[in-house]
């Protein structure tokens, strides 16, 4: 049998479409212990948390042992067992209003095979056109990495330092209950974020992770102060460099810049987990 190429997937693409219901954004102030009234219809949904919505929920006989869909429908067959976010760029072109049923067209954009530190790695990008009846209101590239399980006893490079020159923060933690409600509101069935067990012993982590796009989801909320309203964001982009894991205390942070604000989120211990930067 010929093992599929991966780069045969380039160009596939796919369309969904979802009520927009504001109880899920509703959940998530309450996942958050966000201080804020309640959503309506109506309202705008806030920068980066349409995560929330056009879910995938596949039966169990179609996902792969980490619990994420299994590789080779619509994402790219690759030989690496181990998915893990990037990170990722998005553009908010026009607000995204709760209640008014809405699509999402995602194309496999690229596929990049390399190898690195980690060894043989293939990289993802996955484009979403979201939005109604006027165009697309949000365009969202995500970067996704699969990699080989790490060797047992291998350890991870040494994190950088994250800055501490910022002139706006927030402190966060977040716990198993907080990790486990995010994953159920995204449909996010990776077991890094619930299953201890498999967290640790499989792929190598000292603990539970805090999900990457929920971080994200903080830094612009945090920008979204800085800026006088989340509204001004026109464009978010955002890596990941190292995981945050639960019951630790980590800080989102920004400074100002001349176009908009820079953003970072830092470990407890001073470690550099996420950069980003917003336009306004």
């Amino acid at each position: 049998m010929t093992t599929p190429d991966p780069t045969d997937w380039v160009g596939r693409s796919r369309t969904e479409t979802d009520p927009m219901s504001p109880w899920a954004a509703n959940a998530l102030v309450a996942t958050l212990g966000l201080d804020r009234p309640a959503f309506a219809p109506g309202d705008a949904l806030p920068p980066f948390w349409h995560w929330m919505y056009f879910l995938e929920a596949r039966p169990r006989t179609e996902l792969g042992p980490d619990g994420h869909p299994a590789t080779g429908g619509f994402m790219p067959a690759v030989r690496q067992p181990r998915r893990m976010w990037a990170g990722g760029r998005v553009e908010f072109h026009a607000p995204m209003p709760l209640g008014a049923p809405a699509t999402r067209r995602s194309t496999i954009a690229q596929v990049a095979e390399k190898t690195g530190r980690a060894g043989e790695m293939t990289f993802v990008t996955v484009r979403h056109e979201i939005g109604g009846s006027g165009g697309p209101a949000i365009v969202e590239e995500q970067d996704i990495v699969y990699r080989f399980d790490p060797e047992p006893g291998a350890k991870p490079p040494a994190p950088k330092a994250a800055p501490t020159d910022e002139t706006a923060r927030r402190e966060w933690s977040m716990g198993p209950v907080e990790l486990f409600r995010y994953s159920a509101l995204t449909f996010n069935g990776h077991r890094i974020h619930y299953d201890l067990r498999h967290a640790t012993e499989t792929e190598g982590y000292p603990g539970l992770v805090v999900h990457g796009p929920l971080l994200a989801t903080l830094l612009l909320d945090l920008a979204g102060d800085m800026a006088g309203g989340a509204h001004r964001i026109r464009r978010f982009d955002f890596r990941a460099l190292a995981p945050v894991f639960a019951g630790e205390t980590f800080t989102a942070c920004g400074r100002e810049a001349p176009e908009g604000a820079d953003l970072w989120i830092r470990g407890n211990d001073g470690r550099l987990t996420m950069t980003a930067s917003v336009d306004l």
